[in-house]
């Protein structure tokens, strides 16, 4: 049995998400399809970093220091993780996202620039927290890595480097052509996995260059990493570091990104 509302009192109203949240849910889940539905970017973002972690751990090659080669390798793989997802694959994606016109036709949708955006960040988040899982999945199930200490920050590390890294691929994406972002990224990815002390000891490159490798964004989320997983605290240097590197990006990604071909 129904009660009637009182006279000249409306009934309650349900009241669902708003057109925007609808567009902003249904834009995120469009760019986590588009961030995996490639070979290419499946490549980028799964297969080396749990390749590299997979065989390095067992292939007693790379200079690790003291430490065994798997204890070195998670939090350096964990990095590369996220500068593979936000540097590499949004990069690409959305520069040709803009060559093609799409970036241009949003103004049409109920979906804002601003929102387009955030659907991108989201997205970001939800691939890397499957990446950080298969990562660590990976180290204790099948090569016996323990962590000790660090579980609670390595969350909030990650989120740090992905918001980083997606504000520079998307600086990237937004004043290059498709082409040279498609060149660019590749080529900036594989010279921060060379230099910047995530895959082997930074000692064993030339001083200088391991000072400018562990300033740059990959090594300090490294270096954060690492110090978190080795019960050492918080790296206040290199967080600050990655801190700079994201206000920098934000900030010039924003006065400089065009959504225009």
């Amino acid at each position: 049995m129904s009660v009637d509302a009182p006279l000249g009192v409306a009934p309650p109203t349900r009241r669902g998400p708003t057109p925007r949240t609808r567009a902003l849910l249904a834009q995120t889940r469009m760019e986590l399809r588009l961030l995996v539905r490639s070979a290419e970017s499946l490549i980028v973002t799964f297969g080396i970093p749990l390749g590299f972690l997979a065989f390095f751990s067992t292939v007693d090659v790379l200079p690790t220091g003291d430490r065994d080669a798997v204890d070195f390798l998670v939090p350096g793989v964990l990095a590369l993780s996220v500068a593979a997802t936000g540097l590499v694959a949004v990069a690409i994606q959305t520069a040709f996202e803009r060559k093609y016109g799409v970036l241009k036709r949003l103004g049409t949708t109920p979906l804002s620039k601003r929102g387009f955006l955030a659907a991108k960040g989201l997205a970001v988040a939800g691939l890397l927290a499957v990446q950080s899982l298969l990562v660590v999945g990976l180290a204790v199930g099948a090569l016996g890595w323990r962590p000790t200490a660090g579980l609670v920050v390595v969350p909030v590390l990650v989120v740090l480097g992905a918001v980083v890294f997606t504000a520079l691929g998307l600086l990237m994406a937004g004043t290059l052509r498709a082409e040279a972002t498609l060149a660019g990224s590749n080529a900036l990815f594989l010279v921060l996995l060379l230099i910047s002390g995530v895959t082997f000891e930074a000692e064993a490159l030339p001083d200088q260059v391991a000072a400018i490798g562990q300033a740059l964004p990959v090594g300090a989320l490294g270096v954060a990493l690492r110090q978190a997983l080795d019960g050492g605290g918080v790296a206040v240097g290199a967080v600050v570091g990655l801190v700079v590197w994201g206000v920098l990006a934000i900030g010039v990604a924003s006065r400089t990104f065009r959504w225009e071909p």
